[in-house]
């Protein structure tokens, strides 16, 4: 264990203000006040009193960072990881798991009464081993040539030599891919590394993102990281998109997709494409979402590769899975190849608009990105006049909002899940099934 690096005075001069705690906010801050100002503070817990140096001024609130913690709430701990507070990838490392499921609760029963949707009383959570949980990590270079996370708040490379919750794989494949890229440095000058594995880490793809166009010497830096890393079965170069422009691929070595076991089902994923990053969850999730349903016809909207549109066509006659997403859409179709499920390319939007050719659905399960569904979404969802839908959200906010409108529409809570797949930081995921009579 090791010691939180926190800032602490010691010239006998009281340095900055002091607040005190009062409750945790979306985004990884607690609030606190001066002088009834909002003081949004990093790496603080509800109780504890502090002195704190304000960072960044507006008009409505102030953000802080603290110089010293004057009185420490019991809950707090020493950080797992050596960057902890430099980096940008975790915010609740400072306190046990017990306290960081409590405070995410607090802070999804405050988001959804805050937009004037009443939360269950009853608050299922869903929560597996904290660390060593991630598939999927991103990281960038720095000038050096050394691999890490952004800053906590900068855009400044924090280089790393440990990530508790990842895989233990990804961290082992980022380290020696940095090393040895210094054998390639003249020929392949990447800006930022993407790794993703199967979740027996079996398996790996990675993803090497250049500001520029380059190809030479990438097939001998694959080989060569292949030695190191056994488990590499495919490897990209991708250019990154700029001035609106997507991202394209330059290079390719090997494979474009390994195989990912979940709920008893084998499922293509394909490079970049969206799946759940919590490899000790993704089967609890999956059972959580599409139990106990079963019909006619359910659509699967922003449906990534399949994962809930494959589980869902083995108890539906038919499936509609729709997903936009061009890195998504080839593993969708070969999931759902020989099941009772259709892949539709195109977006929610544009298929909610000519639904009348599938005829009205018995099931909805809804996963959108961090922007929610929308109003237009949202509304077009209602109009089906589905009876059941299922809404998987990773943004509080956004879900709130749209809740506000679906229940509006005459659709009624059943129950609510905080999914926690991203322990040791402030994201939360949302598993919500409604019902409309």
């Amino acid at each position: 264990m090791r010691e939180p690096k926190l800032k602490v005075h010691n010239d006998g001069e009281a340095q900055g203000r002091l607040v005190r705690i009062e409750k945790p906010i979306y985004g990884g801050s607690f609030l606190a006040r001066d002088e009834g100002k909002a003081v949004f503070v990093p790496l603080a817990l509800p109780g504890e009193h502090a002195r704190v140096r304000i960072v960044d001024e507006k008009r409505g609130y102030s953000s802080a960072e603290i110089d010293e913690i004057v009185s420490a709430a019991p809950e707090r701990t020493v950080p797992d990881c050596r960057h902890f507070g430099a980096c940008g990838g975790c915010q609740y490392q400072h306190t046990d798991y017990v306290t960081q499921l409590r405070l995410k609760r607090e802070i999804l029963r405050e988001t959804l009464e805050r937009a004037g949707v009443q939360a269950p009383l009853e608050l299922d959570v869903l929560a597996g081993k904290p660390w060593e949980y991630r598939n999927r990590i991103r990281l960038a270079f720095d000038p050096s040539g050394r691999v890490g996370y952004r800053g906590r708040r900068s855009h400044e490379v924090v280089a790393i030599e440990e990530c508790p919750i990842a895989a233990p794989l990804l961290v082992s494949a980022a380290l020696a891919t940095a090393e040895v890229l210094r054998d390639f440095k003249a020929t392949v000058r990447p800006s930022e590394l993407a790794l993703f594995c199967s979740g027996d880490e079996s398996a790996l793809l990675a993803s090497v993102f250049v500001k520029a166009p380059q190809k030479g010497g990438f097939n001998d830096f694959a080989n060569a990281l292949s030695e190191r890393i056994p488990a590499l079965r495919g490897m990209e170069l991708v250019l990154e998109g700029r001035q609106g422009r997507h991202a394209s691929r330059l290079a390719l070595w090997g494979e474009t997709a390994i195989a990912y076991p979940a709920g008893g089902f084998g499922y293509r994923v394909g490079q970049g494409a969206f799946f759940q990053v919590n490899r000790w969850l993704v089967d609890a999730l999956l059972e959580r979402v599409t139990a106990p349903y079963k019909g006619r016809l359910a659509w699967d909207l922003f449906a990534g590769v399949g994962l809930f549109a494959r589980r869902l066509a083995s108890s539906f006659e038919r499936v509609v899975a729709v997903e936009s997403a061009a890195a998504a859409t080839r593993a969708l179709a070969d999931n759902l190849s020989g099941m009772r499920g259709t892949c539709v390319a195109e977006e929610t939007l544009k298929f909610l608009r000519s639904r009348s050719r599938d005829g009205q659905p018995d099931l909805i399960v809804v996963d959108p990105p961090r922007a929610g569904l929308g109003e237009a979404t949202t509304s077009l969802i209602a109009d089906t006049n589905t009876s059941a839908l299922v809404y998987v959200s990773c943004d509080p906010a956004t879900l709130a909002r749209d809740l506000r409108t679906l229940i509006g529409a005459g659709y009624k809570l059943e129950s609510m899940t905080l999914a926690d797949l991203f322990p040791q930081t402030f994201h939360l995921e949302t598993v919500v099934h409604l019902r409309r009579s």
